[in-house]
């Protein structure tokens, strides 16, 4: 049995899943028992199918269909499988022995009938089983070379009527009939094998076509339809491969379906052929990809794939082009053309088409920060601080946040201009500060406080206003010379807490009762805070979490 214990299952599974697997153990059934694998099934939120690998001097392994399991994981499932298989430890060689007769037993039963038995066997079987009997047609036409017998057979795979009880494939219904759409992957990749590749690709392409009509109708959560798409594409290529079709003709089906609602299904994409377009079926990939484009020159798909086909061939202005027929009003796109011309070494060109991108920006409020990031880092490397200090100072005058005020503050140092640009911004700040309806206040706080302008921070909040944080953040740091100052803030910000019941609260409270402890024992009056605390906890009781995390940091009270 590989040496199972509870403990190896423990740490495979991890503390979590092995705690919750204990739960399932009365929920396993059907129990195969075999040579280095055990299976069964479990229920839990449907009927999952699991297998235990024992064999073998490695530790055990095993795959289940849940969503957890198909990531890799050892799941809750294989756990209850390993805890009934340790619980019947002492049966396992019996069990074992007595799969290996069934199996010799069935064998020999199959063996021993004739042909006109056999026979009936199967198509009594048929006809309770559709699944079987579909898999037997489809590979009985695949055998015959049947094109006609294929095609309707993998519709038939493909047909989501019977599992779709309301138009819908629910979740629960969804392994069942990927399992079943998966015979398509198979069937089609036989054809290939058969040296029928020619059929197989118009085949693979209908496929994709009927899978990507059902996936909008189906709870597809686990990504099995994904797989199976991805399977498709795969069983295409290889189809393409063995065939070696018209490659002017596979090009423009690579771009429309590479434009297509499909191509998030199947992820195929058009330069993994490129070895077998070679130097003719790309030149037509890219001739209907610019045809494409032109009739949609904002699609993203269109564009994406553009700019792909032209960063293989190494075509800059191509590049340029795609992303210069669609500009965005905030800059962005002419940031992203500037490092495709830095990344050509074309410096220059990038520095021009990130200037543009600055002055085709009606407002800098909305501008992409990230092209005043460029653009700055651009002209302070060139030896043009100014330059980068007058860029900064326009987006803080359209944009006056704290960040904005650190890159200019730094830009300014660098340039050894900052107490002149400091007072601008200030000035600025205290101006919009005045505003009725503004929060220039609170950014001016903010500044302030960024600045260790403590002193100027606590006037500005008491004239304009703080946000609760805010006024935390200047008790806190001017506690040790604003005690007075400082337990104010505390006592008021301690009051609404008091109201609340959880243990977040409970956490911001005793945090802001050891700052006013800290504020008493300076300003020379540790029993007033002892009175203070002693009625707090009176009043707070029967808040049991509240007491316990004051016990823990010594707030006791008399």
């Amino acid at each position: 049995m590989g040496g199972l214990t509870e403990a190896k299952l423990r740490a495979l599974a991890g503390e979590r899943s092995f705690e919750r697997g204990l739960a399932y153990v009365d929920d396993v059934s059907g129990v195969e028992w075999g040579d280095g694998w055990i299976r069964a099934s479990v229920r839990g939120t449907e009927r999952y199918e699991v297998e235990l690998l024992l064999g073998g001097r490695g530790k055990p392994a095993g795959t289940c269909d849940c969503p957890y399991g198909q990531e890799g994981n050892f799941c809750k499932h294989l756990v209850a499988l390993g805890l009934t298989v340790i619980a019947e430890k002492a049966d396992l060689p019996r069990r074992r022995k007595a799969a290996r007769d069934r199996i010799r037993g069935l064998d020999a039963w199959l063996t021993g009938l004739s042909r006109d038995d056999l026979l009936a066997l199967v198509r009594e079987e048929m006809a309770g089983d559709r699944d079987l009997r579909t898999r037997l047609e489809l590979r009985a036409a695949t055998a015959r070379g049947d094109l006609a017998g294929i095609r309707s057979r993998i519709r038939e795979l493909l047909d989501r009527g019977p599992f779709a009880r309301y138009g819908y494939i629910e979740y629960a219904d969804v392994h069942a009939y990927a399992d079943q759409a998966a015979q398509a992957v198979g069937a089609i990749r036989s054809l290939t094998a058969s040296g029928r590749a020619a059929d197989s690709i118009a085949l693979a392409r209908e496929a994709i076509g009927m899978l990507a009509a059902v996936i909008e109708s189906v709870d597809d959560s686990d990504g099995r339809l994904g797989e199976i798409g991805i399977g498709l594409a795969d069983a295409h290529r290889e189809a393409c491969h063995a065939a070696v079709p018209d490659l002017v003709e596979l090009a423009h089906w690579l771009v429309t379906h590479a434009l297509a609602d499909a191509a998030d299904l199947t992820d195929v994409d058009p330069l993994d052929y490129e070895d077998l377009l070679g130097e003719r079926g790309m030149a037509a990939l890219r001739r209907y990809a610019v045809e494409a484009w032109q009739a949609n020159r904002t699609g993203w798909a269109e564009k994406h794939l553009m700019q792909r086909l032209a960063k293989v061939g190494r075509d800059i202005e191509t590049v340029v082009a795609v992303l210069a027929a669609d500009l965005a009003p905030n800059g962005h796109t002419h940031l992203l053309v500037a490092r495709e011309l830095d990344t050509a070494d074309r410096t220059a060109e990038a520095l021009e088409w990130a200037e543009r991108g600055i002055r085709e920006t009606e407002d800098l409020a909305t501008v992409d920060t990230a092209l005043i990031d460029h653009l700055a880092d651009r002209y302070t490397r060139t030896g043009r601080p100014t330059d980068a200090v007058t860029l900064r100072r326009d987006h803080f005058v359209a944009c006056p946040t704290l960040l904005a005020y650190q890159r200019l503050r730094a830009a300014a140092l660098a340039a050894a201009c900052w107490p002149t640009e400091r007072e601008k911004a200030l000035a600025l700040l205290r101006a919009d500060a005045e505003r009725v309806g503004t929060c220039g206040g609170r950014v001016l706080v903010d500044i302030l406080l960024d600045d260790g302008d403590l002193d100027a921070a606590w006037r500005t909040a008491d004239q304009h206003g703080a946000h609760d944080g805010q006024w935390r953040t200047l008790a806190d740091r001017s506690r040790p010379t604003r005690p007075a100052d400082a337990l104010a803030v505390y006592l008021r910000l301690v009051t609404p807490l008091t109201r609340e019941t959880d243990n977040r609260a409970y956490e911001q409270l005793v945090s802001l009762l050891l700052g006013i402890r800290d504020c008493h024992r300076s300003l020379g009056t540790p029993d007033d805070f002892t009175a203070y605390l002693t009625d707090l906890r009176a009043a707070q009781k029967r808040k049991r979490n509240l007491m316990r995390l004051m016990d823990d940091h010594g707030l006791s009270g008399a």
